[in-house]
């Protein structure tokens, strides 16, 4: 059984892979905004990833600012991210049954057939 500080750490994971595929150019601070850690949280989460070798860093050619980078997914994190996606979609799923039920169960036992707004 995995733990909920795994857990976490792969819906971490998973949520950055998912926003540097659509934006490799964010920042660190908007990577962290969108995911909901701190900027240092995400610099630790984007050397986890680059050290497994899930993402490359590259220049970001267009920007003014040659320090800015780009975090490429490698082909490797294309792939992670599919597994992260499938297992995090299973998780949310079971989750989302067992409130559902627990809300079935709160809505009958107040004899309400609907759920309360």
């Amino acid at each position: 059984m995995t733990s909920k500080r795994t857990k976490l750490q792969e819906d971490t994971h998973f949520r950055v892979l998912r926003l540097l595929q659509e934006n490799p150019e964010m920042s660190q601070r908007e990577l962290a905004e969108a995911v909901g850690v701190s900027v240092g949280g995400i610099h630790y989460v984007l050397n986890a990833l680059i050290d497994k070798g899930l993402v490359k860093l590259g220049n970001f050619t267009a920007a003014e600012d040659k320090r800015r980078y780009a975090y490429v997914l490698t082909p490797k994190g294309i792939k992670e991210k599919s597994l992260l996606t499938s297992r995090f979609l299973k998780r949310k799923l079971t989750e989302y049954q067992a409130l559902k039920a627990e809300i079935e169960a709160l809505c009958n036992e107040l004899g309400e057939t609907q759920p309360i707004d």
